[in-house]
């Protein structure tokens, strides 16, 4: 039986859940494709953060103010659900010199519209009892979330309506003679669409290959640690300041920064790590010994609680650091929702809000000019 659609999604992670969500209540007939299950790669391996925190003022931090609303709308339809939180983040500073750089920092953010408030060094305590003592102050951060993202995925692929198929390999993407497209070869078929969207994560520059076009997506891996059971000891998402610097850094080198919450369930997730090694999923031990001893630092408690198991995960990292979202000039009728790094999950709605928009000729909330997917130089493809 031919398969037809209005758009085939490509990925079935958080940003193509989303796509299909909105693609769907936009009015749009949506087969959803992974090769793998549903939140089968990046997605199943993050913590659901939904942060504004860690983002800059500029285009990023616009798509995250814009997903956090669409995020909260959600949250009243699913709610327990997908064990939606929100309980803010809390910042760090480890010095005063640190902290008047992190103040200057979020100035910028206020100007933006995020909600940055300053707290003391005591006022630290009241927020957070067991963070270690001595520190100068930092930054809380009410808007900042967190979802149990594996649940959240499959809770919007399924109130999208879209049909999922998976265990379907994309293995071209059909092109009319005038070079639109026409949907996609699978390895157990075809599916005919007038546009396809690229939700393929961390293989995104593969599958933008497979329609000639150059999207240079790599892998950033990370690797959580995850402890046993706790009562609630760790309120909020609670990281070090030098965390920014870390996710906007260019360097290919392994990079720990601290990054500790709790979770519903109870137990504490430890990050954060970030090194290119292309999909290399070899167990390291430095790395996880360098996530323990920064999560101890900020809360002592942690010594003496058991680690139970550690996992990692592959970042879809564009070298700007900015995602591609958007229709693709050089080839009509592909659609590009990729390339988010570690923030994928948070801004998965308003990725997925902002490419319906485009599908259905709507004028986007959101300049698209910065996430452009041609905006790369070209290489041969």
């Amino acid at each position: 039986m031919r398969l037809t659609c209005d758009v085939v999604v490509v990925g079935a992670g958080m940003v193509g859940a989303a796509c299909a969500l909105y693609a769907g209540r936009a009015g749009l007939d949506v087969i959803l494709v992974d090769r793998g299950p549903v939140a089968g790669g990046t997605t199943g391996a993050g913590e659901g953060n939904l942060l504004v925190s860690d983002k800059e003022p500029g285009p990023e931090l616009d798509l995250a103010l814009l997903s956090g609303r669409l995020w909260g709308e959600l949250a009243r339809e699913f709610g327990e659900a997908v064990e939606y939180e929100a309980k803010g983040g809390v910042v760090v500073a480890s010095s005063p010199g640190g902290l008047a750089a992190l103040e200057r920092f979020a100035a910028g953010q206020r100007a933006a519209g995020v909600v940055a408030e300053s707290v003391a060094g005591d006022g630290l305590y009241d927020l957070e009892p067991h963070l270690a003592p001595g520190l100068p102050g930092g930054v809380h951060y009410p808007q900042d979330c967190q979802v149990m993202p594996t649940l959240a995925a499959a809770h919007l692929i399924r109130a999208s309506g879209a049909r999922l198929l998976t265990g379907r390999t994309v293995t071209d993407i059909l092109r009319a003679p005038d070079g639109s497209v026409r949907g996609v070869r699978t390895d157990r078929g075809d599916i005919h669409a007038p546009a396809v969207v690229n939700a393929a994560g961390t293989w995104g520059g593969e599958l933008a290959a497979l329609a000639g076009v150059h999207l240079p997506v790599l892998p950033r891996r990370g690797f959580v640690l995850v402890t046993e059971p706790l009562p609630r000891r760790v309120r909020h998402k609670v990281y070090a300041a030098d965390y920014v610097a870390d996710v906007a850094s260019d360097s290919a080198a392994l990079q720990t920064s601290p990054v500790v919450e709790g979770t519903a369930a109870g137990p504490i997730l430890i990050g954060a790590s970030r090194e290119r090694v292309g999909f290399d999923r070899t167990f390291s031990l430095p790395v996880v010994r360098a996530l323990a001893a920064g999560a101890t630092r900020l809360f002592p408690f942690l010594e003496r609680v058991r680690a139970m198991r550690s996992y990692l995960g592959f970042r879809p990292y564009l070298p700007d650091h900015l995602p591609a979202v958007g229709p693709d000039s050089r080839v009509p009728g592909l659609y590009h929702a990729c390339g988010h790094e570690g923030a994928g999950i948070g801004l998965a709605t308003g990725t997925g809000h902002l490419i319906a928009q485009a599908l259905t000729a709507k004028t986007p909330d959101l300049d698209l000019a910065p996430f452009r997917p041609d905006r790369f130089a070209e290489e041969a493809v």
